[in-house]
């Protein structure tokens, strides 16, 4: 019986030890897009403010991002909170460490006040889903 429960205890004892090696040596195990073979998207900016703007001026940027993946991304959407902002990318496949944009135009006419509009991008990147925002200040321009 003893030979049996020291067998038993050797064999725990294995599989406890071989089970808390999974050949990282002591480095923490994180799933990335490089891992899984997958598109990442990263932009240099998420938040873009205008400023003060003269209402019925139109106003435009870019917002540049990175594939950070290993494998392409592909834009599918990017969709505007409000119809006076208005989304531009090219759909193109971008390639891995390649960088592509999104421009947002916004049309200030009829506007007054501090405005905030998101922009809603969906891709094939590890996170589908990313917001940007748009942000200013429309000055009346009879003021």
């Amino acid at each position: 019986m003893k030979k049996v429960l020291s067998i038993s205890l050797l064999i725990t004892a294995i599989a406890i030890i071989s089970c808390g090696q999974s050949g990282h040596k002591g480095k923490k195990v994180e799933e990335s897009a490089a891992d899984t073979g997958k598109a990442a998207i990263v932009f240099n900016a998420y938040e873009h403010d205008f400023g003060q703007v003269k209402e019925g001026e139109k106003v435009a940027c870019f917002f540049t991002f990175t594939n950070t993946g290993t494998s392409n991304l592909v834009v599918n959407s990017a969709v505007a909170s409000c119809g006076c902002t208005v989304p531009k990318f090219s759909g193109k496949p971008v390639a891995p460490g390649k960088t592509g944009s999104i421009e947002v135009k916004f049309d200030t006419t009829d506007r007054s006040g501090k405005q905030t509009k998101t922009i809603t991008v969906k891709s094939n990147a590890t996170t589908p889903v990313v917001l940007l925002k748009i942000t200013t200040e429309v000055i009346n321009s009879n003021n």
